[in-house]
């Protein structure tokens, strides 16, 4: 029986970037941070059952932390719950590459991941926050940063 074609399957594949040297450029904290605040979307990293989980969201950067909204029965928000005020420890990534031509930044942020509660401050990241999937939100997280490291990726000559 022939395996049905998923229309994935079926999306031109962009040709790869070709093989241009390019040089990775340390960013401070605070470049790394802005870039941060304006990408769109990035990636939650998060432990699950012991292993990595990555989940995509969307977030808003605020006073240098960085809130995003979840789910009550999503799996960081379930084990934020079990823990103490310290909260969960994850990093959360975001980047803009360009595929065509392997540029652009990548930044990683590390800190504690605590559940927000106060109902003034849930209702203003409510409004500021729009869910991106078909999902009901109705948590709102908050990580606060240790660490936040970040690269560009330039071309050999700059």
């Amino acid at each position: 029986m022939p395996r049905q074609q998923h229309p994935v399957d079926t999306a031109p594949v962009p040709a790869p970037a070709p093989f241009v040297p390019r040089r990775v450029v340390e960013m401070g904290s605070a470049e790394s941070l802005r870039l941060l605040a304006g990408a769109p979307m990035g990636r939650i990293v998060f432990t699950q059952r012991a292993l990595p989980a990555i989940r995509p969201v969307n977030h808003i950067v605020d006073g240098g932390d960085i809130v995003l909204r979840t789910h009550e029965g999503a799996a960081l928000a379930a084990q934020i719950s079990q823990v103490d005020a310290d909260g969960v420890v994850v990093a959360y990534e975001a980047d803009d590459i360009d595929p065509a031509t392997g540029l652009g930044w990548s930044v990683v942020a590390t800190g504690f991941c605590r559940m927000v509660t106060d109902a003034d401050q849930v209702a203003r990241y409510e409004a500021r926050i729009h869910p991106w999937t078909d999902q009901r939100l109705d948590s709102v997280v908050r990580i606060t940063p240790d660490l936040i490291t970040g690269v560009r990726l330039t071309g050999a000559d700059g």
